[in-house]
């Protein structure tokens, strides 16, 4: 049995962790080997059977692949969206080659640039784009049974929600609280299908950033928009967490405030070694914040994987 709902609210800037749930097998981050992630751009990897700067492996066209696709498929070194390493790199330490080969932690990268949630609710950015709702029937048909994901060695990442809320932003027929609701129930549909399929253990759950403060947006009359439409999308994404970690005792369900984390970098960029945070440089300078006009740099991700570490660290106290 586990012991679920505000166990605990980490506060403070350093705290950004919420945990909703803890199960009976507890988290413990240097005991995690597998690490699965299923997302967008800003968690994606590039893989040599990927889809080049879209994804680890596969695409709409090319949706299935064999075991020894997958096992033998390598990370490509400094391919993601910062022009660099992803935060998810950062985190495990896995930046290049085959992730079985990856220690202490490796990394299984399902995430591909420009999905949204489901595409039966927003269309594709590409015809071969691949949702997050098909990222994870992806895995299960073709993947669940040939990386294994032991509950206690293994942690499964869900970031998902920025191109969602950029991609209806200009949509004047919208509700846009009753929208993020019929995400939610795509996204955690996908959700039970991964634990359907025994993909267990512990899972995070990482909101949208305040992207109203990227190059593209900031200072548009559709900002303030944009900035309460993330909110109300992630405040969406919080409810149907703490009820997906009510109705599933036996799962480690963490989540991590991308919103605060992203508004406190740049509020505080000089802190950070940032002297630049509204315009952009598809360069390796360390001083700008934004890659592009929407990602931001290898440095970001570097930061923001090592404060995500040092939450799951606390959280492995639980």
């Amino acid at each position: 049995m586990a012991t679920c709902s505000k166990l605990s609210h980490l506060r403070g800037l350093c705290s950004l962790a919420l945990v909703l749930c803890t199960a009976t097998a507890a988290f413990h981050w240097d005991h995690t080997k597998y690490v699965y992630a299923f997302g967008d751009s800003y968690t994606f990897v590039q893989g040599t059977q990927g889809y080049p700067t879209f994804s680890f492996i596969g695409n709409a066209f090319n949706f299935s692949f064999t075991p020894e696709e997958l096992v033998n498929n390598e990370i490509v070194a400094n391919a993601s969206s910062s022009g660099g390493s992803s935060w998810l790199e950062f985190l495990t330490g896995c930046f290049e080659g085959k992730p079985s080969d990856c220690a202490p932690h490796q990394l299984w990268d399902f995430a591909f640039a420009g999905a949204d949630v489901d595409k039966a609710l927003l269309p594709l950015h590409h015809n071969f784009s691949v949702d997050l709702v098909d990222q994870v029937r992806q895995w299960a048909l073709y993947a669940a049974d040939v990386v294994p994901h032991p509950p206690e060695k293994t942690l499964t990442a869900f970031w998902i929600g920025i191109n969602d809320t950029g991609d209806t932003l200009r949509n004047t027929t919208l509700d846009f609280k009753s929208f993020w609701q019929l995400e939610m129930r795509s996204l955690f549909g996908a959700v039970q299908n991964a634990y359907d399929h025994h993909l267990r253990g512990t899972y995070l759950f990482v909101n949208v950033p305040p992207l109203e403060r990227s190059p593209s947006h900031i200072g548009t009359s559709t900002a303030p928009l944009y900035k309460q439409n993330i909110i109300d999308y992630n405040t969406a994404l919080l409810q149907h967490v703490a009820h997906f970690a009510e109705t599933h005792r036996d799962v480690n369900v963490l989540t991590f405030d991308a919103h605060t984390w992203f508004n406190h970098v740049l509020d505080k960029a000089a802190d950070y070694g940032f002297t630049n945070i509204t315009g952009f440089c598809q360069c390796a300078d360390p001083t700008f914040f934004w890659y592009n006009t929407g990602h931001p740099t290898a440095h970001v991700h570097r930061l923001l994987g090592g404060a995500i570490e040092a939450e799951l660290k606390r959280a492995s106290s639980f």
